[in-house]
């Protein structure tokens, strides 16, 4: 695995981690809306990731490095693992319903539909996805080292 593979595995972590954060935004910011163009209360959204093995994993390629006399070499191997978002998903749970005739939202009976959005649960959520982004940015810190301890080395 070279160098840009691994920059890019990294760079796939931070990027679905930021579209996470900027979807519980987004919930954050519509929590008390009760009107959207799709009618009805709004929904909260979720990023659903799939993980990218790439061609080589590390069973395979502790495989190949271990057969005597076998040169070992990423060729043909040059897809990247990583994750990507592949879908951002309305959360079909209940929403929540409040006695409030007064509201112009309100059905005829008086009730008024809340979204689905819990405060809680999205800063909970915030602070995984940060803690998830800060991890990618560790990992690619320390890449970064190895690096230049490799060029270090030939000079």
């Amino acid at each position: 695995m070279g160098f840009f593979t691994s920059m890019n595995i990294v760079a796939s972590g931070m990027t679905a981690q930021q579209t996470r954060l900027d979807v519980i935004s987004e919930n954050i910011t519509n929590m008390n809306t009760t009107r959207t163009e799709a009618g009805g209360a709004y929904r909260r959204k979720l990023t659903v990731m799939q993980a990218e093995t790439g061609k080589n994993g590390f069973r395979e390629a502790m495989s190949r490095a271990s057969r005597k006399g076998h040169v070992v070499s990423n060729r043909g191997f040059e897809q990247a693992g990583g994750v990507k978002i592949v879908e951002i998903a309305e959360d079909q749970s209940e929403l929540p319903r409040v006695y409030d005739p007064t509201h112009p939202d309100a059905d005829e009976e008086g009730y008024l539909e809340l979204p689905n959005v819990t405060l809680v649960a999205e800063v909970a959520d915030a602070m995984a996805a940060s803690q998830a982004f800060n991890a990618n940015v560790t990992a690619f810190n320390a890449l970064k080292q190895v690096v230049q301890r490799g060029l270090d080395i030939g000079v």
